[in-house]
C-alpha cells in the first residue's frame, strides 16, 4: 500500500486534482445562525471524534504505511487541536502538520505529499515534502470589503481595532504567523492587484513558482490577476484558478480573491 494524504476543506483543492492524487478532502462545517444584524453564516471546526474516523479509513487504505493530515492554521480554527487528540489514537502512524495558513498552501502541501506517495515514498518523506512546500509558500487575500471577515472573528486583533477605518478601502491581507494580517490598503481592485503583483514577483526573486488564485464570484477579476502575474513572473511558473470553497468563502466574503504561492526556495 502507499501513505495517504488528507486535509480539510479549507485547502480550497480542485476536486479534479484531489481524485487525480488521491487526496482525501474533509468537509469544515458551514452553518446559519443568527446576530444583531440578522442571519450570519458561520463556520465550526472538525471534532476530535469526526478526525479520527477519518483518520482510521485512511490507514484502514495504507494499512502499515501512515497517514499525513494537514489541516488550517491552529490560530485561525480548533480543528488542528482536534487532530492532535485524534491523532493519538494513531500513535507514530498519523502526522498532523499544521500549515499556518489556509487556501492552497495547504492545499499544495497535500499535493506534495501525495506525489512522494504515489512515487512509493515512506511516510517521513512525505512529511518532509509537505513541510518543505509550507515553508516556501505564503498567501495574499484581496477583500472586497472587511466586513465578512470582521464579524468572522478570524482577523488579528490589532487588525480587527483597525477594521472600521479600513471599511472604505481594498484591504490586502496577508497570514503571518498563522494569523491574518492587513499588509496593505488601496482604493481600487486595480492598485490592489498592482500591489499583489508586486510583493509577489519580488519574493519570486526572479525564480519560478506555482500561483494559485481562488476567488468567490469573481472569475474575471481572478483571470485579470492571473494575467498579471504571468506578464510578471519568470517562465516555468504554474497556475492554477479555482473557487474558494464555501468554508472560506463565508469569511472573505464575495468579490475576495486569495493567492497562494509555492516558491522556489
Amino acid at each position: 500500500m502507499t501513505v495517504r494524504v488528507i486535509t480539510d476543506s479549507a485547502a480550497s483543492l480542485p476536486p479534479e486534482i484531489a481524485a487525480e492524487l488521491d487526496i482525501t478532502v474533509i468537509d469544515l462545517h458551514v452553518m446559519d445562525s443568527e446576530d444583531k444584524g440578522g442571519k450570519l453564516r458561520t463556520t465550526s471546526g472538525l471534532s476530535s471524534l469526526e478526525l479520527a474516523a477519518a483518520y482510521g479509513r485512511e490507514m484502514e487504505k495504507a494499512q502499515d504505511d501512515g497517514v499525513i493530515a494537514i489541516h488550517l492554521s491552529k490560530e485561525l480554527s480548533s480543528t488542528w487541536s482536534a487532530a492532535v487528540a485524534a491523532a493519538g489514537v494513531f500513535p507514530d502512524t498519523v502526522r498532523v502538520i499544521d500549515s499556518g495558513s489556509a487556501g492552497m498552501v495547504m492545499g499544495a502541501a497535500a499535493m506534495a505529499a501525495a506525489t512522494k506517495a504515489a512515487q512509493g515514498a515512506a511516510l517521513e518523506e512525505c512529511h518532509a515534502a509537505a513541510l518543505d512546500s509550507i515553508e516556501r509558500a505564503a498567501t495574499w487575500v484581496y477583500l472586497h470589503s472587511m466586513e465578512d471577515m470582521r464579524r468572522s472573528g478570524r482577523m488579528s486583533a490589532a487588525t480587527a481595532m483597525l477594521s472600521t477605518a479600513l471599511l472604505a478601502t481594498k484591504p490586502i491581507m496577508s497570514i503571518v504567523d498563522g494569523k491574518l494580517e492587513l499588509v496593505g490598503k488601496t482604493r481600487t481592485q486595480t492598485k490592489a492587484f498592482t500591489k499583489v503583483v508586486e510583493i509577489i514577483a519580488a519574493r519570486a526573486a526572479g525564480e519560478p513558482a506555482f500561483i494559485a488564485i481562488q476567488h468567490n464570484q469573481a472569475s474575471e477579476a481572478a483571470d485579470k490577476l492571473q494575467g498579471l502575474l504571468r506578464d510578471a513572473l519568470p517562465e516555468g511558473t504554474s497556475f492554477i484558478t479555482t473557487p474558494l470553497t464555501e468554508v472560506l468563502a463565508v469569511h472573505a466574503g464575495p468579490s475576495a480573491i486569495g493567492v497562494s504561492a509555492v516558491f522556489s526556495s
